[in-house]
């Protein structure tokens, strides 16, 4: 074989393995969809709010709640169960939970935790509500952020 062929199918074999170590791999799409693997993940209470009917205003409802309860985080695993676990400053008696959990559509069913219909999902935040809670019509809104 002529020497010169040679040294250029070693050049081009040299080159492309080259080119093909420095080609970075592309990081995999995060799962976003509302599904058990795509929510699962530990979030922590961000926002809620309270409108006692369509026309009235919304209220902070987290000025409500307790110090203690405002920094709990609950898992949602993939697998269709939670942990809820009562952080930071414990509340008394403590707050941690489990339980289950599942999605159908926009709707997330648990069993205390994390109920209701998704308006929005981002892969980071979550942000869910549920109505009739105190009274007819009323509405609650949830954000939760993963953590």
């Amino acid at each position: 074989m002529n020497k010169q062929i040679l040294k250029s199918a070693f050049a081009a074999l040299t080159l492309s393995s080259l080119l093909l170590a420095c080609k970075k791999d592309t990081p995999a799409e995060p799962d976003c969809s509302l599904s058990l693997n795509g929510l699962a993940g530990k979030y922590k209470l961000t926002k809620m709010q309270y409108k006692r009917d369509a026309s009235a205003p919304e209220v902070d409802y987290l000025q409500f709640m307790d110090d203690c309860e405002k920094d709990d985080v609950v898992e949602l695993k993939n697998n269709g169960t939670y942990t809820y676990t009562d952080g930071g400053t414990v509340c008394d008696p403590n707050g941690n939970d489990t339980g289950t959990w599942s999605i159908s559509g926009n709707t997330i069913n648990g069993d205390g935790t994390v109920d209701g219909t998704v308006s929005s999902y981002d892969c980071k935040t979550l942000v869910y509500y549920g109505t009739s809670i105190y009274l007819p019509g009323d509405k609650m809104t949830f954000t939760i952020t993963k953590q």
